[in-house]
């Protein structure tokens, strides 16, 4: 069983820039924009514990901000088992992790997110 822990070099920018694309619509008000780049950071870093974790945390402190209690339920066990299912390599790939969608769903990635792993050297 391979155990996955920090994100890759690689990987790791494409992440970075999906969260500061969130920051930034976010702080625009652009709310349906900045939770599309949280569940593209979402898809890039859910097989890696700190960063699923992380996207989970600021998933969780959206469902606050638009007051949407399905999101905020939906997100404290994904926030709980989350982390513990990518240390693990047992997530379901190209789930975009919002409480809109089966926690447990694998669902198809869009091209653009595949050429980033590709670019990255992650399968």
């Amino acid at each position: 069983m391979k155990f996955f822990t920090s994100i890759p070099n690689g990987l790791k920018p494409y992440f970075d820039v999906e969260l500061e694309e969130y920051r930034t619509a976010y702080s625009k008000g652009k709310l349906a924009t900045a939770w599309s780049h949280l569940e593209r950071a979402h898809i890039i870093g859910q097989q890696y514990p700190y960063a699923h974790s992380y996207v989970h945390w600021k998933m969780l402190q959206f469902g606050f901000k638009i007051k949407s209690v399905k999101e905020v339920l939906g997100q404290i066990p994904r926030l709980v088992f989350g982390g513990v299912k990518s240390f693990v390599g047992k997530v379901p790939i190209g789930n975009p992790g919002g409480a809109n969608v089966p926690p447990l769903k694998p669902f198809p990635i869009d091209q653009e997110l595949k050429d980033i792993f590709a670019r990255a050297g992650v399968k």
